[in-house]
């Protein structure tokens, strides 16, 4: 297991659902639980601003359920950064799912009730949580769609498949965050629960910091909860679990 950098020194990056927060039925659905915030921006003060948020969520919505606890956020897995509370959004110049593509996923959600269509700002999401029959499908039809024109790619993640531009993952979120202050010249520490998260701990280990998975350290969001809220209280890292 990768050795945490010393505090003072450390720049803490978390993904939200699944390591945060619990997962739910539909992402509407997620509960931010008590005292997280709170644990959030003491930990952020304490680490002079270098907490953020890497998630596959649009900025506002982190924003909505987290409020400026953290530092910076990374959302759409880096096609948007906001590196500072009040700053101006940042959006990399990348290429926005087809209308065509969105109408297709559009028909093929509502053959599934319950099934979902997550739109966002360059890509999209096809949840399949409540219609589990659907997966092998919406796997096939999204496949066809980025196979059939360059510049986007499918990726996996908890019961859903995404479709995303070339050139937006949480690694090149990492890079980014990492230039600025206050995160430049510290050691990343970058915790996340999937597939779409290794990107994120690639890059904290190449800049001389950690990654950790979820279910491999803490064994759920709740482990992660736990451990933010004594390392908060200390001022320090708590040991790992």
């Amino acid at each position: 297991m990768d050795p945490l950098p010393p505090f003072h020194r450390a720049a803490l990056l978390l993904d939200m659902d699944g390591t945060l927060i619990d997962l739910a039925a539909t992402p509407d659905a997620v509960v931010v639980p008590p005292g997280l915030t709170a644990t959030l921006a003491r930990l952020r003060d304490s680490l002079g601003g270098a907490l953020a948020i890497v998630s596959g969520r649009p900025v506002d919505t982190v924003d909505r359920l987290l409020g400026d606890a953290p530092g910076a956020v990374a959302g759409e897995h880096g096609g948007a950064i906001r590196h500072r509370t009040g700053e101006a959004i940042e959006r990399p110049d990348l290429p926005s799912a087809p209308e065509s593509w969105l109408q297709a996923a559009e028909a093929a959600v509502s053959r599934y009730p319950g099934a979902l269509l997550e739109r966002k700002a360059r890509g999209f999401a096809l949840h399949f949580r409540q219609a589990q029959a659907a997966g092998d499908e919406f796997h096939a039809l999204l496949a066809g769609l980025v196979n059939s024109r360059p510049g986007f790619e499918l990726h996996p993640a908890h019961m859903l498949w995404e479709v995303r531009p070339l050139g937006a993952d949480k690694g090149k979120a990492v890079i980014a965050l990492m230039q600025r202050p206050p995160f430049a010249g510290r050691l990343p520490v970058f915790i996340g629960d999937d597939v779409t998260d290794e990107d994120g701990m690639r890059e904290a280990r190449n800049h001389g910091g950690a990654g950790y998975r979820v279910d491999a350290v803490f064994r759920d969001p709740d482990g992660v909860r736990a451990w933010l809220r004594a390392s908060a209280a200390r001022g320090a890292w708590e040991a790992l679990p």
